[in-house]
């Protein structure tokens, strides 16, 4: 007879349908994978008994590969913020596909604004506009990235709270509309030289700061505020959130407005970091950020999920990557091998949806 305790109603308690938190195992899992690549690090003949994630050089004055952890964040860091907006999308019970191409186009639109007028004495060959935009605070060009990710977000939610339109159609057809403003831009023709203000935006470290805070704002709005609990429920049961009073719709757009909003700040950043922007930045940006929030285990059909499983998802398809990278795997392989992961996490996420519902 299972061990159970009466609590409040009368209802019963069974400690054996008790899980261990999500993140937790996301947790375990990422130092699974550590082990993993360290092991064929010695077991491959070809790595002559290389380490992942610690120096066997004397290179650095810790016993971390520094400079292998500082590209594993640094690479996680810009898509984790598009990742930490979609999660909040699939929370809700939507998806978005079209914040790749929406990076590329608020890179092209935020550098035109963030040029400097001379480069090396000489007048700035890759200037997009007249002289009055040389040289602008560094304000602008990040407002009007903001707003032109935050125009593209009421967008995308309109056509889906209003009218009805699959959110996968919709943000497909986004998709296509932002891959086309990036090329006509400046038909096709990178946009370079920034200030030096607004390099400094993406400069060294800067995205890991960027992504941190960000993560840290949206855990608490997503945890602690009425806007999380509505997202949440909206998720969980659309029909039940609007019976309850949730202004369904209006949130909606709410959601979609900032999930574009951290795509055109990422593509600032990453606009900053480069130096340049170029018309097909973004490329499976889109892809990959799904795969961070699923493999943190947000789940596809909605309502469930957190902050904290996308940094660590985040984190585990950093490492990942840099473990294909590590062991010499062929780049066509690493595709490959990204996308079993994915359909793995996919599938996994629902077993443990069936399983819950059992225990329940």
């Amino acid at each position: 007879m299972a061990n159970t305790s009466r609590g409040t109603g009368g209802l019963a308690f069974d400690p054996k349908k008790r899980s261990l938190p999500s993140e937790l195992n996301i947790f375990i899992a990422l130092i699974l994978i550590v082990l993993i690549f360290e092991a064929l690090g010695q077991i491959l003949p070809y790595m002559n008994n290389q380490s992942f994630l610690f120096d066997t050089r004397d290179r650095f004055d810790s016993i971390f590969n520094e400079a292998r952890l500082r590209i594993i964040i640094l690479q996680v860091s810009i898509i984790g913020i598009i990742a930490l907006g979609v999660t909040q999308v699939i929370i809700s019970g939507g998806i978005d596909l079209s914040s790749g191409p929406l990076v590329g186009a608020t890179a092209m639109i935020a550098m035109s604004f963030a040029q400097t007028e001379l480069v090396n004495g000489n007048p700035n060959p890759k200037a997009v506009f007249g002289e009055w935009a040389f040289d602008l605070p560094v304000l602008i060009p990040v407002v009007v990235g903001l707003a032109f990710g935050a125009f593209i977000g009421s967008v995308n939610g309109m056509l889906i709270a209003f009218t009805r339109i699959p959110p996968f159609i919709a943000t497909l057809g986004m998709f296509l509309i932002c891959r086309g403003i990036a090329q006509a831009w400046t038909r096709g023709k990178p946009v370079s030289f920034p200030t030096d203000s607004f390099a400094f935006i993406g400069k060294g470290m800067m995205p890991v700061a960027w992504f941190i805070g960000l993560a840290f704002i949206l855990h608490f709005i997503m945890r602690y505020t009425v806007y999380g609990k509505h997202t949440y429920a909206i998720g969980s049961n659309e029909d039940a959130a609007r019976m309850s009073g949730i202004n369904v719709e209006r949130h909606k757009v709410m959601v979609y407005m900032i999930a574009s909003m951290l795509a055109a700040f990422a593509a600032i950043i990453l606009s900053s970091k480069n130096l340049t922007a170029q018309s097909g930045m973004g490329i499976f940006y889109e892809l990959y950020a799904i795969a961070m929030a699923v493999i943190g285990g947000v789940s596809l059909t909605g309502g469930r999920g957190s902050i904290i499983g996308t940094v660590l998802g985040a984190m585990v398809f950093g490492v990942i990557q840099s473990g294909f990278t590590y062991i010499k795997l062929d780049a066509f392989f690493q595709l490959m091998a990204m996308g079993t992961i994915i359909i793995s996490a996919v599938v996994l996420d629902k077993v443990r949806q069936e399983r819950a519902t059992k225990r329940s």
